[in-house]
């Protein structure tokens, strides 16, 4: 196997193609493309100067005696390489578990009791030190499964409340339990003494470590309980706990099962409009004021941050060539998040040579740089609180309420009009979203359903052609703010479309 090195990142790529250099002046670039403008004028989108040399071939002998591990290369046709290698795996068994009870009240698919006993059996083989490495149960994710466990207990429906074989498995696993989880644990299992039937005082005694987990566990008893916080409630805990401080990969500050708990907990419960808006706009003062941008027009694309798996998306193309005729744009995401944990727009400029580390001051000149007027930021640059949070993600399995908000962000900010554009998977997100983008005050949104299907590179123009002409509608009727387009079969089609001097998209 070979592997070659790129001079300008630390990062080591498998590679099957050598490409061979047949201009005499490798570094003077060849090959321009210029677009219309509105005003007429043209924006020039050309290849990035860099010379085709290769500077090093790595055979396998090479890299073994650098002392290079399998972790450390990249394949950029594998999204999970570009996982961090640091990050501690979670355990499967569980994991699988919180995928089946730690989702909505109609969702929630009850354990059958073989594998309600091996679940429990895992736990407490974990917690006794009985596995080792990756076998290991983490702390997210017991007390993400124990909080599904609770609040299905306390207010599900009756068809998605415990099984009989759950209820089975539980009696016996729980006297062992309750002598081996820690204080934390108990209380997320049973915080008020009454699920499990022994007249267990641990939960409701339990009031936390210092005055960061009080306040955490005394949101978590209205959480277990079924009910909802309010925008202050949950912005006020967001900004104690975050960001996680962590040593020998364990965190420092607050219960890991704790705020596992905390995060999927609100996410079965149901996302509110107070509750999203909290955890929207928690961190926008996180680095001072968003920089404000010189230009006449800003669009914000927020895709899902957990990439795609199964099929291409052409979000990063359409906004670049969107660009090129004076139509400003910024994306941002991450390099790899879960559950999906597939190919983001990151992970394709990484590929491309494209600094993905800008500051939020270098992207605001490159969009107002009239030969660019286009910007990528990461959530690693924007918000370091959040990207925190990325390894418990993967734990708790779920999506959190996160994963719909960090979509509809304005990093930079602009003089003159601006749009967002975010891309959802489950249908129930279309109206959440708009509302969003409407506290946000721009002036136009579009809400994008992802289908998993193919999109030919012939018809990327088609799509970019269609998203500027719906951008400029001003899709948000700013009395009912109510607009959201689905794409189906290369075609946008209207699902609920409201706007001032327009009528009904379909079939475009």
């Amino acid at each position: 196997m070979r592997a070659l090195l790129s001079p300008e990142s630390s990062s080591l790529y498998f590679t099957s193609i050598n490409i061979v250099s047949r201009d005499p002046n490798p570094c003077r670039s060849r090959t321009s493309l210029y677009f219309l403008k509105r005003d007429g004028g043209c924006r020039l989108i050309r290849r990035k100067p860099r010379s085709t040399a290769v500077k090093a071939v790595l055979d396998s002998a090479t890299i073994e005696e650098l002392g290079l591990k399998e972790s450390d290369m990249r394949n950029p046709a594998i999204s999970s390489t570009y996982r961090r290698s640091m990050l501690p795996k979670p355990n499967q068994t569980v994991l699988e578990a919180q995928a089946r009870i730690c989702t909505g009240p109609t969702q929630t698919r009850p354990l059958s009791e073989e594998q309600a006993f091996k679940v429990l059996d895992t736990i407490l083989r974990s917690v006794r030190g009985e596995l080792k490495d990756e076998e290991q149960v983490s702390k997210a994710q017991i007390g993400a499964f124990f909080a599904g466990m609770t609040i299905r207990a306390n207010s599900f429906p009756e068809e998605t409340q415990w099984s009989e074989g759950e209820r089975r498995a539980m009696n016996l696993f729980w006297p062992l339990l309750l002598r081996a989880l820690p204080p934390d644990v108990i209380f997320i299992a049973d915080p008020e003494g009454s699920i499990m039937g022994l007249g267990n005082s641990v939960g409701p005694q339990f009031i936390g470590n210092g005055t960061t987990e009080m306040r955490l566990v005394g949101a978590l008893r209205e959480i277990l309980a079924g009910g909802h916080l309010g925008y202050e409630e949950v912005q006020g805990v967001l900004k104690d706990v975050l960001p996680l401080k962590f040593e020998d990969g364990k965190s420092t500050g607050v219960s890991e099962s704790l705020l596992s708990a905390f995060l999927i907990g609100q996410r079965m419960n149901r996302e509110t409009d107070r509750k999203l808006k909290a955890y929207c706009l928690a961190f926008d003062d996180e680095l001072g004021p968003a920089p404000v941008a010189d230009v006449s027009s800003l669009t914000h694309y927020g895709e899902p941050y957990d990439g795609n798996t199964r099929f291409f998306r052409s979000t990063l193309f359409v906004a670049a060539v969107r660009s090129c005729y004076g139509e400003s744009s910024l994306l941002h995401g991450v390099e790899w998040m879960p559950p999906k944990g597939g190919v983001t727009e990151e992970q394709m400029l990484n590929f491309m040579g494209a600094n993905t580390n800008l500051s939020l001051h270098q992207a605001k000149e490159l969009i107002e740089d009239e030969e660019v007027g286009f910007a990528y930021i990461s959530q690693h640059e924007a918000r370091p609180s959040l990207y925190s949070l990325i390894g418990l993600r993967e734990h708790i399995k779920k999506r959190p309420p996160l994963a719909t908000t960090e979509k509809v962000q304005q990093f930079i900010r602009a003089k003159g009009k601006e749009s967002i554009v975010a891309g959802f998977y489950h249908e129930g997100y279309e109206e959440p979203l708009l509302m969003l983008m409407k506290r946000r005050g721009v002036h136009s949104g579009l809400v994008v359903k992802e289908y998993h299907i193919r999109v030919l590179g012939s018809r990327l123009m088609l799509w970019t052609m269609i998203l500027n002409q719906l951008i400029h509608q001003e899709l948000i009727d700013r009395a009912g703010f109510g607009c959201s387009a689905w794409p189906k079969r290369a075609s946008i089609r209207s699902h609920r479309f409201k706007c001032r001097n327009c009528g009904s998209f379909t079939g475009l």
